[in-house]
């Protein structure tokens, strides 16, 4: 076991997406999950039926007390609920895990797109947590959501990845799943420059927890001390096979195999 991850974001009952798919993933790629907790959520395949938030100043106790004992190499953060909870987390974050890389996953839909994530919160996600991102890894709803520009294109994907670079990022990766075709492509975006990976498109509904699980295998790469790109190119690998041998569990949006990679 090698890597750290303090995973901060939300519960999913339905164990598809949020902590649950956070943890599984991390496992998965042989790191080791903590998590801080900011919602618990009632949901399943088919939607989000509840949400309860967690106090404010819990979740930054949760971020306090498991970075002043088991420390970190890395934090992703996933559905964080509400203004007041960024801002607690992100203060938290800042005093005990300001030297190691973080993952944004910015969760302001469901996959049933039901929305997760204000307008406030959405500014205060911008100013501090994406100013601060290792990587910030958007969906294409997303990407637009954030940088105020629409997101139709590939071309759209990286013109977003550049301007959440200029909110302070130091990288992101935009995914294409929701654009049309028979090939799903993301798009990573650095000072470097930009570079596209593309895939096959799998046919199946069994996609809930997709941008989950991606966030959190490049977070655990990153604990692991590899490089972004390798990280990245690994997580779609990750992904691409959790969804192929996806278990059709629900009635709507199903599921992945995040446990593809433990051999019996």
């Amino acid at each position: 076991m090698k890597g750290r991850v303090l995973v901060v974001a939300g519960s999913d009952s339905g164990g598809g997406a949020g902590i649950q798919a956070d943890i599984k993933t991390i496992t998965a790629l042989n790191g080791f999950a903590m998590t801080a907790v900011t919602a618990l959520t009632a949901q399943n395949s088919l939607g989000v039926a509840g949400v309860l938030k967690t106090p404010p100043a819990f979740v930054a106790d949760q971020i306090r007390v498991t970075l002043e004992d088991l420390g970190a190499d890395a934090v992703k953060t996933g559905m964080m609920a509400d203004a007041p909870i960024i801002e607690a987390a992100a203060e938290a974050l800042d005093a005990h895990a300001g030297g190691v890389p973080w993952v944004v996953d910015p969760v302001m839909f469901s996959s049933a797109k039901d929305r997760l994530l204000d307008e406030e919160a959405a500014e205060a996600m911008k100013a501090r947590l994406v100013s601060k991102a290792a990587l910030v890894t958007p969906n294409m709803a997303e990407a637009e959501a954030l940088t105020g520009r629409p997101v139709v294109t590939v071309a759209d994907m990286e013109a977003a990845g550049r301007a959440l670079l200029d909110l302070g990022a130091a990288a992101a990766l935009v995914t294409g799943g929701h654009l049309g075709g028979d090939t799903v492509t993301d798009v990573l975006v650095a000072a470097g420059g930009a570079e596209r990976f593309e895939s096959p498109r799998i046919d199946t509904p069994h996609t809930h927890g997709t941008g989950c699980t991606l966030a959190s295998a490049v977070a655990t790469g990153l604990a692991q001390g590899m490089a972004l790109r390798d990280c990245v190119i690994r997580a779609r690998d990750y992904v691409i096979e959790a969804i192929r041998s996806a278990p059709g569990y629900g009635s709507g949006h199903g599921p992945l195999n995040h446990a593809h990679t433990v051999k019996e």
